[in-house]
């Protein structure tokens, strides 16, 4: 019979091996050696606490049933002692507990010999159960009292209702309560009365010294279990997880209500970029947007300032913003004189421009990808860190490295549920708290932000996840790379095919009304989108927005090398209503206008062919700020740049453009301004997963070489007894001539034979090892040699080689 935790693990068959690791697949990352280091790394103190931090509220607690029934002296306790504490519980779902605690061998040994693992202790509350220590390691005089059941029993039955009240709540755990003063004198009566009838006993905390607030005082472990004696020693029980009450709605109805949010999304990231683009936000000192910059993103976007950092956020993950300094963007850089460093500013990447060319599913998918992958919690802008300083979007405090962990587990809840459930966001907690209840222990607040950044982004609506978001959950780590380095996640095709089937399809026509409104009835296609953003002005966005044509955006269009024809012919190809004779008189009319003036550099110049109105120019009041000076009847000079003379003219009612040293028409669009373009971080899914789950051949090579390891391991420790004698020797005991010789014939033969033969060599940190393995080579002072345990070739210095054996010797 298995002796050892070791031996136990080696007595396993391969496909249980495989099952623990399956289970444990920290085990080996990286591989161990042998079974020996298996079963050291099984018991450490970092792999048991992962291994518990996946089990649920019923296992933990049954766990604790055998922390608790263990014998003093020998430490083990048994199935048997184990279904006795848990009392009315189901023996079938206890022993699936235990079944399920030791196949991952937190519970190891035969079943009326349990030993528990030995770091369960040290990574669990000293108090299984919420039930305190035994009285006799307490004190004599509480010890006694427990030993007479009866007499305890009456002791309790008549301690005053505020001593009673004491005991219950110490009874529910944790069992251990402060005084509030510093002696026995100053106790509160209840707690005064407990302490006198041995009921409670005071104690300081191991190590430390008194309390300011006084002693501290435990209820003993067989007073707690008598309190508890309706309720059961371990509390209550629960064998399956707790069922969410929640409505049900109809699975269309949730995707079609999740595919408008979905829609709201996108759009208001890429307003939200675009606001960026146009006004870019300045990095504050301590990293991080500022708060007036949030709330004018917000407002540009129409949200309020939660869901405009979330998005943000997302953006920022996604690699469609970044922070970039203001050389190159602006040529007067900004340098702050405190630090003398250039000022940063978030500006959209280069990523953004094809990202906006996707379709709405993929623009979503990379969003929401982006969202689960992000280590960052949202909603934790605005509240106030440790120091009391509000916490900004994008500052280092709002990072959390359980975050993605936390919101797949909340959409893994969700998903687990009848499609169309809508549970309660506190039912869900509920059911989060009961799977695993250490992960979940001081993560409400990062659930609750994963549930409403869902239903912001469209990942759940009407309070149900959404069949398209099932799909996202299953999406695999394939990112693709494009020519110019982007990252780019490839979305699933089921996913966009789902999502696609949701959302309208993508108009190529719009509604031109005769106020010039144009209505848009669907998303725009990527072309179409492209030409309102010159022609017109956004009034109103959603399934069918709304744009206004105006005399600035068609200057603005003719300013990009339209012509008034080519308007008409936009307009008329686009809209499926009659263009209205308004907005005909409109183009033709500013197509006059435009580029009857025309300006450039000398400082600058303004020449037109029509001298009278260059005379009303020069004799407009408003521009005196110009200092236009008169150099020819259709020829005015100014001092000022080419770019501030435009904006002034213009902003007065002129229409003049540019022209180059040549005289031709200088017609560009307005540049767009870029932050360096950057890896996406959601790209980083993988690295955050955990250990692989190993399966099929690669679990079997794993096992395989755990076996071979175990036996070279053990076969290393029979080395002959000539090459552990050798060992002992200094390296100067090398020196012999004729030792060193006999060494070097065997090794000589070996090469030649191809035979295995034990090695004895003193290492660089001068320790003395011995190794079997097959030589390869022998020359230039080095023996090159293979050790089929590892698979590795290894060189030994011959100077350091002190025996050589043949392996059958």
């Amino acid at each position: 019979m298995a002796t050892t935790f070791a031996d136990q693990l080696r007595s396993l068959t391969d496909e249980a091996l495989g099952a623990l690791i399956q289970l444990r697949p920290d085990l080996v990352v990286p591989v161990p050696a042998d079974i020996s280091a298996l079963a050291v790394r099984a018991q450490s103190r970092g792999s048991v606490a992962r291994c518990l931090d996946g089990l649920d509220e019923f296992t933990l607690r049954i766990l604790d049933a055998a922390r608790l029934t263990r014998s003093a002296d020998t430490a083990l306790t048994s199935v048997d002692a184990i279904l006795e504490l848990a009392g009315s519980t189901h023996t079938d779902d206890v022993r699936v507990a235990i079944d399920r605690l030791r196949v991952r061998f937190l519970l190891h040994g035969p079943a009326d010999a349990l030993a528990v693992a030995g770091a369960v202790d040290e990574v669990t509350s000293p108090y299984p159960a919420g039930l305190g220590r035994p009285a006799d390691y307490l004190d004599p005089q509480t010890a006694a009292l427990c030993a007479d059941g009866a007499k305890l029993r009456r002791t309790v039955l008549a301690a005053p209702a505020g001593a009673r009240a004491v005991l219950d709540r110490l009874s529910a755990g944790p069992p251990i309560g402060a005084l509030g003063g510093t002696g026995r004198e100053s106790m509160a009566e209840p707690v005064r009365w407990l302490v006198e009838q041995h009921i409670l006993v005071p104690i300081l905390e191991a190590g430390r010294a008194p309390r300011a607030d006084g002693e501290l005082v435990e209820l003993p472990r067989e007073v707690g279990m008598l309190l508890r004696r309706e309720s059961g020693p371990l509390g209550e029980l629960r064998p399956f997880p707790p069922v969410p009450a929640g409505s049900s709605r109809d699975r269309k109805s949730v995707d079609s209500a999740g595919a408008g949010q979905v829609m709201e999304a996108v759009r208001s990231a890429e307003t939200l970029l675009e606001a960026l683009s146009a006004e870019a936000a300045p990095v504050l000192r301590a990293g991080g947007l500022g708060v007036r910059d949030l709330r004018r993103l917000a407002r540009s976007a129409g949200l309020d300032e939660a869901g405009a950092a979330l998005l943000i956020e997302i953006s920022y993950t996604a690699g469609l913003l970044a922070e970039t300094d203001t050389t190159g963007v602006n040529r007067s850089v900004t340098v702050s004189r405190a630090t003398g460093a250039v000022d940063e500013i978030f500006l959209p990447t280069g990523a953004f421009d094809l990202w906006r060319a996707l379709s709405i599913a993929q623009r979503w998918h990379t969003l929401a990808r982006a969202w689960l992958a992000m280590t960052r919690q949202p909603g934790l802008v605005g509240a106030r860190d440790d120091r009391d300083r509000p916490i900004n979007a994008l500052a280092p405090e709002a990072e959390r490295a359980g975050a993605p962990q936390a919101r797949r587990e909340a959409l893994l809840v969700l998903a687990g549920l009848e499609p169309g459930t809508a549970p309660a966001v506190d039912d869900v907690l509920e059911l989060l708290a009961w799977q695993a209840p250490r992960r979940a222990r001081g993560r409400e607040a990062a659930h609750r932000d994963a549930l409403a950044g869902a239903a912001l982004l469209g990942v759940t609506a009407l309070g149900a996840i959404t069949s398209y978001a099932r799909l996202l959950l299953d999406d695999p780590d394939d990112d693709e790379t494009d020519p110019l380095g982007v990252r780019i996640a490839a979305p699933p095709p089921d996913l966009v095919r789902a999502l696609d089937a949701l959302l309208p399809a993508p108009v190529d026509h719009v509604l031109v009304q005769a106020d010039l409104s144009v209505v848009v009835p669907g998303p725009p296609e990527p072309e179409l989108a492209a030409e309102l953003d010159v022609l017109a002005e956004p009034e109103s966005a959603g399934g069918a927005s709304v744009f206004r044509v105006t005399p600035a955006s068609v200057r603005r269009a003719l300013d990009v090398g339209y012509t008034a024809n080519d308007l008409h012919a936009l307009f008329k190809r686009r809209s499926r209503t009659p263009v209205p004779q308004t907005l005909t008189y409109m183009i033709d009319d500013a197509a006059r206008r435009h580029g009857g003036l025309r300006v450039g550099s000398a400082g600058s110049y303004l020449r037109g062919d029509d001298e009278a109105l260059i005379a009303e120019v020069l004799a407009d009041k408003r521009l005196a700020p110009l200092g236009f000076r008169q150099i020819a009847p259709t020829v005015l000079v100014s001092p000022m740049q080419v770019a501030r003379m435009l904006a002034q003219l213009r902003e007065h009612g002129f229409a003049p453009v540019a022209e180059d040293a040549g005289g031709a028409t200088v017609l560009t669009r307005p540049k767009v301004r870029r932050a360096p373009t950057r890896t996406s971080l959601a790209s980083r899914l993988a690295d955050q997963a955990g250990p692989p789950i190993l399966a099929g051949p690669r679990l079997a090579g794993v096992v395989e070489q755990l076996r071979r390891g175990d036996v070279a391991t053990r076969a290393a420790r029979r080395a002959p007894v000539t090459v552990r004698a050798a060992n002992g020797q200094s390296v100067t005991g090398l020196t012999s001539v004729q030792r060193h010789g006999e060494a070097m014939e065997v090794l000589q033969q070996a090469v030649r034979e191809k035979a295995r033969v034990w090695v004895g060599y003193v290492d660089s940190h001068g320790s003395t090892l011995s190794r079997l393995v097959r030589p390869v080579s022998l020359s230039a002072g080095y023996l090159r040699a293979e050790d089929e345990r590892t698979e590795t070739l290894h060189t030994f210095a011959l100077h350091r080689i002190t025996a050589a054996v043949p392996e059958e010797d």
